[in-house]
């Protein structure tokens, strides 16, 4: 399995090896020891396609080398877009399936065993894929989709388009599964949505998000985090709802895109800067030491220095403890793509990285106030960059990482809580010590 893009693709890989398991396969180490390899796939931008793309011509080699039983299948939103064009492009590919259609990956790959073609994408879905059996990254922790698609239609976003329109599961599905993964031992849920904050319009005709958080948090999960959240839809009952569940992480990740209003409102995001200010301070005025993370675009068609001095401005203002920022990436189909007044990629670019300073800059100072403090963290396990540290997380969603040697750090295991008292920080984790009971 090769998993692009975002949360939901990780969501839907973990039903996709379900899927092969439940059909008699095994998780194989390598491309080489395969019999079949997935790639589920992004296409939010372009970086994402250009890797896809390298990644299977890559596999050519494999399937011509004297492997040429090996399947190569190709899903996700590029497969949704794509179609029958990327098997054009990439006549090695032997499956292609969509968004809508995971649960026939299995026929799709004995369709192309037996010569004949293994390519379906649908317009649409009617089942969820959260109703397939999954294979989790981590036994503590699972993502839980509570809608799929996207009905906001930004005009530099292609996701309505490969996701399709928004739909709600109902509020009992998703309780039932949240149940099921907390028999199962997890103890931290991540709710999944294009849009989590609109759940239930499409379904109840009004947003019950809010009920959400406090149902899944009844069944008695340690732990439950969200995203994506859209601004506009972010309602004072949420708000409430985060700030009286003990189990709602003090954590949100709410996209920005920019701090220029006539930006925003050529982006589509119908609200302005100053009502995502305003929202800010009600979330802090409500939920003192709230985490905030947010996503940024430079070099929006037509973005101009005072468009992004406002933008430089309200990040200041927010002091984000984490920004994800892109450089815009014209996505064929999409409104955006036509606009004229392209910003030049060399003005992109140093906008960019003065950008990227006052993240950073925000970053340090937010971890820089939690030095002295104790937090509960859920252990990960060891550092990828360290096998001398173990890492985890804070409710806020700040990395910590723990000396193995250090108090009870030796025998410490993923998937379980512990007191870490902070002793150091850095922009981008933080340094502590397990409290003693």
């Amino acid at each position: 399995m090769r998993t692009f893009g975002c949360q939901m693709n990780k969501h839907d890989s973990e039903r996709i090896a379900g899927l092969l398991e439940a059909s008699g396969m095994t998780a194989a180490s390598s491309p080489e020891d395969a019999d079949v390899v997935v790639f589920n796939t992004c296409c939010v931008r372009e970086n994402a396609d250009e890797r896809l793309y390298g990644q299977v011509a890559s596999l050519k080699a494999l399937k011509t080398g004297g492997r040429p039983d090996v399947l190569i299948a190709v899903g996700g939103c590029v497969g949704q877009r794509d179609g029958i064009r990327l098997r054009e492009q990439l006549p090695h590919v032997d499956v292609v399936f969509g968004t809508h259609n995971i649960d026939a990956l299995p026929a799709l790959l004995d369709a192309a065993r037996q010569g004949r073609p293994g390519i379906q994408v649908l317009d649409h879905g009617e089942a969820f894929a959260s109703d397939l059996p999954a294979v989790r990254e981590h036994p503590w922790h699972a993502w839980l989709s509570i809608t799929v698609g996207c009905d906001n239609y930004c005009s530099y976003c292609i996701v309505p388009y490969v996701r399709g329109r928004e739909r709600s599961r109902p509020l009992e599905d998703v309780v039932a599964e949240a149940e099921s993964l907390v028999a199962d031992g997890v103890v931290e849920i991540t709710l999944l949505g294009q849009n989590v904050n609109s759940y239930g319009r499409d379904l109840y005709g009004e947003p019950r998000f809010a009920q959400v958080l406090r149902a899944v948090a009844a069944t008695g999960v340690a732990r439950v985090r969200f995203a994506t959240s859209h601004p506009k839809d972010l309602s004072a009952e949420t708000i409430m709802a985060m700030a009286e569940t003990p189990q709602v992480c003090d954590y949100l990740h709410l996209p920005v895109q920019s701090g220029s209003n006539r930006t925003l409102e050529a982006m589509n995001r119908v609200y302005t800067r100053e009502q995502y200010l305003t929202l800010v301070s009600k979330l802090r005025d409500a939920i003192p030491g709230l985490a905030l993370s947010t996503d940024v675009i430079v070099g929006f068609p037509g973005e101009t220095e005072e468009d992004f001095a406002d933008t430089l401005d309200l990040f200041q203002s927010v002091g984000f403890d984490q920004a994800f920022t892109f450089i815009y990436s014209p996505r064929e189909g999409t409104p955006a793509a036509s606009l004229p007044d392209r910003v030049p990629r060399e003005v992109t670019q140093e906008r960019f990285d003065r950008l990227i300073g006052v993240v950073q800059s925000s970053a340090a100072a937010g971890n820089e106030r939690l030095v002295g403090t104790t937090q509960r963290i859920l252990l990960e396990g060891h550092s990828k960059r360290d096998e001398a540290m173990l890492t985890g997380r804070t409710d806020g969603n700040k990395v910590v990482h723990i000396p193995v040697g250090t108090a009870d750090g030796t025998h410490l295991k993923p998937g379980t809580f512990v007191n870490v008292h902070i002793e150091q920080a850095q922009t981008w984790f933080l340094l502590g010590y397990p409290v003693r009971d």
